[in-house]
């Protein structure tokens, strides 16, 4: 049975993890699964997936911190709370974070499957995700990870296109080094962060030097743009 839906499970209990991975992969969708929650959130970052099932009681980052860091750059892919708390304040934490819903455990995988087809068709009516991106005579097919400008494709590497891409999707946003370097890098990244700056210079070279306007810009002491040019 194929699905085009993929889901990641962050789940510290490797049994319960395993049993839902088999249950999702049997009804046909694609799953990866991590046991905690600093490798749980950059695997988040790192693709693009269609629903995430996150559970609070994790090491290293709670459910709740990783939630929260999610929502803070990606208020579209669906999350569903997996908790063996059952108290409300717990509940309505999670949903006030921006969960989509949330299961107690133990539960039934009847009613997690049943959930889950809910989030994703809920997600497909009100905002289906695009694969395109736009900005200006910038386009990105995240299908065929093809980069154009002005009808020109442009070849970046790895790191260049998932940063273009982060920036892309935050348009009209002032994104500190920080945030990029979490998103782009990874919350488990040792090292310098003028490496952002090394990077938006490469990109520059491809995506801005080539062309009469320019898209990205630094706004000074905080970060960088990227923005559709000013008539």
């Amino acid at each position: 049975m194929e699905s085009k839906y993929s889901i990641l499970i962050i789940e510290d209990e490797a049994n319960i993890a395993r049993v839902i991975r088999l249950e999702l992969e049997y009804e046909g969708y694609k799953v990866e699964t991590v046991g905690d929650g600093t490798s749980g959130l950059s695997l988040a970052r790192e693709k693009n997936w269609d629903l995430i099932l996150l559970d609070i009681m994790i090491p290293e980052l709670n459910g709740m911190e990783v939630l929260r860091r999610i929502r803070a750059t990606d208020q579209i892919t669906p999350v569903i709370l997996l908790t063996a708390r059952d108290s409300v304040p717990d509940k309505v934490s999670g949903l006030d974070q921006g969960a989509n819903d949330y299961i107690t455990k133990p539960f039934q995988i009847e009613e997690l499957l049943a959930r889950i087809r809910s989030c994703l068709r809920t997600q497909q009516l009100q905002q289906p995700k695009s694969h395109s991106l736009q900005v200006a005579d910038l386009t990105i097919d995240d299908d065929l990870r093809l980069v154009k400008r002005s009808g020109q494709e442009l070849e970046l590497t790895k790191r260049e296109y998932d940063l273009l891409l982060f920036l892309t999707k935050n348009k009209n946003q002032v994104l500190d080094r920080e945030q990029i370097l979490n998103s782009v890098w990874g919350y488990n990244y040792v090292g310098d962060t003028n490496v952002v700056d090394v990077y938006i210079r490469y990109l520059r070279k491809k995506i801005d030097d080539k062309f009469p306007d320019s898209l990205i810009h630094t706004v000074r002491g905080v970060g960088y743009i990227l923005k559709e040019p000013t008539l």
